[in-house]
């Protein structure tokens, strides 16, 4: 039976909040979320890899799990905009290297692939190919990546997201996510590149932060940072979101992101655990936006100014 009323509504400001939904989000996405309305999804569903979810079975017949993808296509196509982009995080394993294309293969039969993204976890930096420029004293290896006894597969340290649109032709906010350029030469040598900010490209390091508890740290078995949203939002082009949603909300990382941006958000999960900590996870991120700054030290006042001897 649907919920009335949502499991949690969190404001963000006077025109935005983070609503959280406990349900099925394949049935609830075209009940909770008016047609066309959402202008980024963002989600990362379960991977059908055997995963220890509290409250959802990852082990399902290939055929049956590209039917529930494909059910959940559906409901996302009742929700986005035309002009709308939907982020859909997928990551295989060594032994199942085709599972993040059949799901594109499957998604992509009502949208269209845009962009193909790659979520780099960890990376190792060699110092020579890094240059002179980068000053490095040693070989870097960053990141977290989880290790494989194995004599046949190297470690997986990425995973996919797949920018989908309606038609390809989504216009995006690439120096919203912009680096500047190592070589300052090419600031004069390209056209547009007066402010020193390129586009960073389809391979995105983001590293999970470092943690010392999982159960109390990262209490889900297959969460993103809350940095891979945020960009996917901000490469959509933040004046253009008016609503934000994520069908597997999980722990909250996509509704962190949307709070930290100030973006009206829209999540579901069936696991009211998981909901929870992401409640107390944008409740945490709203505090912190809306704590004043310290106020800057007062530099002591010189002997005869009228400070001075104003304060005797």
């Amino acid at each position: 039976m649907p919920a009335s009323r949502p499991f949690a509504r969190i404001p963000l400001g006077p025109k935005a909040a983070v609503v959280l939904w406990c349900e099925d989000a394949i049935a609830g996405l075209p009940s909770r979320v008016p047609p066309r309305a959402a202008d980024v999804v963002v989600t990362s569903p379960p991977y059908n890899r055997k995963v220890p979810y509290s409250s959802y079975s990852d082990d399902r017949p290939r055929a049956e799990y590209l039917a529930w993808i494909g059910a959940l296509r559906d409901s996302v196509d009742t929700v986005l905009a035309d002009d709308g982009s939907f982020f859909l995080n997928v990551g295989g394993a060594p032994s199942d290297p085709f599972l993040p294309f059949d799901v594109a293969r499957e998604t992509a039969r009502t949208f269209v692939l845009q962009n193909v993204l790659h979520w780099v976890k960890s990376i190792a930096i060699d110092r020579a190919a890094a240059g002179r420029a980068a000053a490095l004293d040693r070989d870097l290896a960053l990141g977290h990546y989880r290790p494989m006894a194995s004599d046949r597969y190297v470690h997986g340290a990425h995973e996919y997201v797949y920018h989908f649109t309606r038609r390809g032709d989504v216009p995006l906010d690439r120096l919203a996510i912009g680096v500047p350029y190592q070589d300052k030469s090419n600031v004069g040598r390209w056209p547009g590149a007066g402010g020193d900010l390129r586009c960073r490209g389809n391979t995105w390091f983001l590293p999970y932060p470092t943690i010392r508890f999982r159960a109390r740290d990262r209490p889900h078995p297959a969460s993103f940072p809350t940095e891979l949203p945020e960009w996917c939002l901000r490469l959509h082009g933040l004046e253009r979101v008016r609503l934000a949603v994520d069908p597997f909300v999980g722990i909250g990382s996509s509704a962190v992101a949307a709070a930290r941006l100030g973006v009206p958000f829209v999540g579901f999960d069936v696991d009211r655990e998981y909901l929870a900590v992401a409640v107390e996870r944008v409740r945490a991120e709203r505090a912190a936006r809306t704590r004043p700054s310290p106020r800057p030290a007062r530099r002591p006042a010189r002997a005869g100014s009228r400070s001075a001897s104003a304060s005797g």
